[in-house]
C-alpha cells in the first residue's frame, strides 16, 4: 500500500557540493536550522526566523572532525583531532579544550595548532569525535578521546557551553572511528551512538539531573530517532535486520520489527532487506525508515512505532535519494543526490 507524502518546501544549499559536505538539518522544539560544512566556512540558515543565514570561519578543514551549532545559531563548536572549539560568527575563539587525538595510534602528542599536522597523512585519516548542544542550548555533549598515562581511552562530557567548563564526564567504554549525537525535547537527556565497525556500535542514553549523569549502555545497536515527544527513540542494529523501540525513560526494548518479516525484497535476486542507518520519527505514531539507501530509487516506509506494524511505502510526486532524516516535528526531509538541494516532506494528509 502506497502512502502519499507531500512536498513541503524545497531549500538550496548555501555552498557548493565541491568543497563541502552534504547539507543537514538539526533541530530541536521549535527551532531548525540548515547546517553545511566546506573547507574553510559553516554555513548556517534559520528555517525558523526569517532565513537568516550566517557564516563561521572554520578553524580546520571538514576533513578533520565534525561540527555542531547551538540552537540559536550564534555559537559553532567543532569537534576536531585534537580540541574542541567554539567559535562565533566572526571566528573569535570562545573556548578551547584540547584532547587527546583521534589518531592515537600514530601520535601521543598534545598539539597545540593545526598547523603541526597539517601535512600529516595519518591525522588526515583520523577517527572522529561529535558534539551537541541540549534542546534548551544551556549544555554542551561531548564525546573526546583522552589519555590515561599510556593508555587510551574516551569519555562523555557535559559542559557549559559558555566558558566551555566540564560539568560532568562519564567513560564510553568504547574504541569509536566515529560518533553521532541525538538530542532529546527534555535537556536532560541525550543519545549517543559510537560506530565500532560492523560487529559493534553501542549506543549510550545519557541523563543528567544536574548533579549525577547516569549512562545507559545498549550494545549492538545503532540509534536512529527520537520521537517528536521524547517519549520513544528507534535503533537498530550493526546488521540492520530489525528496527526496535526503546521507552525513553528506562531505555527498555518495547517491541520490534524485522526487515524480512515487513519488507519484500527489492527484486528477486536480494537475498534479504535490510533498514537504513538513518531514519526519521516525525510524528509520535509514525516513523518513516528507509531500505536501500545506495539504490537509484531507494525505499521508505511508513512504521507505526506503538504496534511496531508497517504502514506501507511512502509515495513520492517525483524521485528522490539517500535515506529519510528528521526535521523535526510533523517533517521529515531528503537531499537530492548531487546534494544542492533538500526537499522538506509531511504526510499528505497530515496538516
Amino acid at each position: 500500500m502506497a502512502v502519499a507524502a507531500r512536498l513541503a518546501s524545497t531549500i538550496a544549499a548555501p555552498l557548493d557540493p565541491a568543497s563541502a559536505d552534504a547539507p543537514l538539518i538539526l533541530h530541536w522544539p521549535g527551532r531548525r536550522l540548515l547546517v553545511q560544512r566546506g573547507d574553510t566556512e559553516l554555513a548556517v540558515r534559520d528555517l525558523d526566523e526569517g532565513g537568516t543565514e550566517t557564516h563561521f570561519p572554520a578553524p580546520w578543514p571538514r576533513g578533520y572532525g565534525s561540527v555542531t551549532v547551538s540552537p540559536t545559531g550564534d555559537v559553532a563548536v567543532f569537534a576536531g583531532v585534537h580540541a574542541l572549539r567554539a567559535v562565533d560568527s566572526t571566528g573569535a575563539v570562545r573556548w578551547e579544550i584540547r584532547h587527546g587525538c583521534w589518531s592515537s595510534a600514530v601520535c601521543t602528542e598534545a598539539h597545540a595548532s593545526f598547523s603541526e599536522y597539517a601535512d600529516d597523512y595519518h591525522h588526515g585519516q583520523a577517527d572522529t569525535g561529535s558534539a551537541a548542544f541540549s534542546s534548551d542550548g544551556k549544555l554542551l555533549w561531548a564525546h573526546i578521546r583522552s589519555y590515561e598515562g599510556r593508555d587510551i581511552t574516551e569519555e562523555w562530557l557535559i559542559l557549559d557551553p559558555v566558558d566551555g567548563t566540564v560539568l560532568t564526564r562519564a567513560a564510553t567504554m568504547t574504541v569509536g572511528s566515529g560518533s553521532f549525537h541525538f538530542p532529546h525535547p527534555d535537556p536532560a537527556f541525550m543519545g549517543l551512538t559510537v560506530g565500532e565497525g560492523e560487529e559493534d556500535s553501542p549506543v549510550l542514553w545519557g541523563h543528567w539531573d544536574g548533579a549525577k549523569l547516569t549512562v545507559q549502555r545498549f550494545d549492538e545497536q545503532v540509534l536512529l530517532a527520537v520521537s517528536p515527544s521524547g517519549e520513544h527513540f528507534l535503533t537498530t542494529d550493526p546488521g540492520q535486520w530489525a528496527l526496535y523501540l526503546h521507552r525513553a525513560e528506562d531505555g527498555m526494548e518495547l517491541r520490534r520489527l524485522n526487515a524480512e518479516d515487513a519488507v519484500p525484497p527489492p527484486s528477486s535476486e536480494d537475498d534479504r532487506v535490510f533498514w537504513d542507518y538513518e531514519a526519521a520519527f516525525p510524528y509520535e505514531d509514525t516513523a518513516v525508515v528507509g531500505t536501500e539507501y545506495y539504490a537509484e530509487v531507494p525505499r521508505h516506509w511508513l512504521v507505526h512505532p506503538r504496534t511496531m506494524a508497517l504502514g506501507g511505502r511512502i509515495a513520492y510526486p517525483f524521485p528522490v535519494s539517500g535515506s529519510p532524516r528528521s526535521a523535526g516535528q510533523g517533517i521529515w526531509y531528503t537531499v537530492s543526490k548531487d546534494q544542492t538541494t533538500l526537499h522538506l516532506w509531511r504526510l499528505q494528509d497530515a496538516r
